[in-house]
C-alpha cells in the first residue's frame, strides 16, 4: 500500500492503464502531470488517499482492459504505434474539427460566444500539435530508433547534435504541458464538452468528436511521458555507459 502511495500517477497508469479511469474521474492530469504521487494529487486536490487507493484496487480487480502492455513493448514498436495511431488520427481529424467548429461560430457564435474561445484555442493546438510532431519524426524518434538499433547490434554511437536525447525529450514535454493546458481551457469553455439544450445535431457532434480528440491526446502524451521517454533516457544512459 505505501508503495502505491509513493509510485507517481503516470507510473500507476503505465503500469495497467485500467488505473486511469479512476484519474479521469477526479479530474488528475495523469499524463502531462504524471510526475506527482498519489500522495501529492491527494494533498493537492483535496482527496482521501485511502478512498483514491480503494478505487483504484477495485478498478484493477473488477474491470477488463482492452489496452496492450507498452510498458513491455521494445522503443521502436511503440514509436511506430504512435505514429501510426496517435499521429495519424491528430492529422486525420484537425480539418474535420476545424471545419465542424468553423461552422457553429458562423451558425450559433450569437447565442454562445464561448464557441468563438474553442475555436480559437483548438486552431492554435492545431498549429503547434502539427510541428510538434514532425519534430518528433524528423529530430527525436529517429534517434531513439537509432540508439534501439546500436543496443542490438553493439554499434557505438556518435552523439546526436543536440547532445542528449533529454534536451529534445524536455522541449516535447513543455509542450505537451502547454496542450494539456489549452484543452484545460477548451474543456472548461465547451462545460466538459456537454452541448447546450437548443444545440444541432452538427454541435452534438462537434463537441463529442472535440472530447475524443482530447481522449486521444491524453493517451498519446501518457505514452511518450510516462513511457517512451522515461526509457529512451534510460537507454541513453546504459548506451553512454558502455
Amino acid at each position: 500500500m505505501n508503495d502505491t502511495i509513493e509510485k507517481t500517477v503516470g507510473q500507476m497508469v503505465a503500469e495497467d492503464y485500467r488505473t486511469a479511469q479512476v484519474f479521469k474521474n477526479h479530474k488528475i492530469d495523469f499524463c502531462c502531470k504524471g510526475n506527482r504521487t498519489l500522495q501529492e494529487v491527494a494533498d493537492k486536490n483535496g482527496l482521501d488517499k485511502e478512498v483514491l487507493l480503494q478505487e483504484l484496487d477495485e478498478v484493477q480487480r473488477n474491470s477488463q482492459t482492452d489496452q496492450p502492455d507498452f510498458n513491455t513493448w521494445p522503443l521502436d514498436l511503440l514509436i511506430d504505434y504512435i505514429e501510426k495511431k496517435h499521429h495519424r488520427y491528430v492529422e486525420e481529424r484537425i480539418p474535420i474539427l476545424k471545419q465542424y467548429l468553423n461552422k457553429l461560430c458562423h451558425v450559433h457564435g450569437n447565442k454562445h460566444p464561448e464557441l468563438f474561445g474553442i475555436f480559437e484555442h483548438f486552431t492554435g493546438s492545431a498549429g503547434e500539435l502539427a510541428m510538434h510532431m514532425k519534430k518528433e519524426e524528423l529530430v527525436l524518434f529517429p534517434w531513439i530508433r537509432k540508439m534501439v538499433a546500436g543496443t542490438a547490434d553493439g554499434k557505438t554511437l556518435e552523439p546526436p547534435q543536440f547532445g542528449t536525447v533529454h534536451n529534445p525529450i524536455q522541449m516535447m514535454m513543455e509542450e505537451h504541458d502547454n496542450e494539456g493546458e489549452r484543452f484545460r481551457k477548451i474543456a472548461a469553455l465547451s462545460s466538459d464538452y456537454t452541448p447546450p439544450s437548443d444545440a444541432c445535431n452538427t454541435y452534438r457532434v462537434a463537441f463529442s468528436l472535440l472530447q475524443e480528440f482530447e481522449e486521444d491526446l491524453h493517451r498519446h502524451i501518457h505514452l511518450e511521458n510516462n513511457i517512451l521517454f522515461p526509457k529512451a533516457e534510460t537507454l541513453e544512459k546504459k548506451l553512454l555507459s558502455n
